[in-house]
């Protein structure tokens, strides 16, 4: 996604496979789908980052495109290195969850609220974090309210 390769609907259409009149974002918002709508700034998509922000205390604003945007989240809170690691998890994670969301709502006419990919969010991360640390004490109700406490980082 950093190098722009993704197959959004934009880049489908600059390797001739789509129809200009086909790049239109899959949520119909009229914009052309390409990665930084898609992930920064589509209405929908776009505000996953401020729920994300609020849920792990980190404040900030999205620049303008996808490489500004995971430097600056994963690394202008000019914290520790357990920090910077676990912002590039959850920055990946988002990403990972709104392409599959994209996809769902491509494919399968299936959408999901914006809300309940904030929990998937919050679930994957804690059960990515449990698999990797066995020893990880730490429910969900915990997770959810003291993210950064619970890691130690905070």
């Amino acid at each position: 996604m950093l190098k722009d390769k993704l197959p959004t609907k934009l880049n489908l259409q600059r390797r001739s496979i789509l129809q200009a009149a086909d790049i239109r974002c899959v949520l119909g918002c009229g914009f052309e789908e390409s990665e930084s709508h898609l992930f920064l700034h589509c209405e929908v998509f776009g505000s996953l980052w401020q729920h994300i922000r609020l849920w792990i205390g980190v404040n900030g604003v999205d620049p303008q495109n996808i490489t500004q945007h995971f430097y600056q989240f994963t690394h202008s809170t000019g914290h520790s290195k357990a920090r910077r690691l676990f912002l590039h998890l959850i920055w990946l994670l988002c990403v990972w969850l709104v392409w599959i969301e994209h996809n769902n709502r491509l494919f399968n006419n299936i959408e999901t609220p914006i809300i309940q990919l904030l929990e998937k969010v919050k679930f994957h991360s804690l059960w990515w974090l449990k698999a990797k640390n066995t020893t990880f004490v730490y429910g969900s109700q915990r997770w959810w309210s003291d993210t950064l406490l619970c890691l130690g980082i905070d």
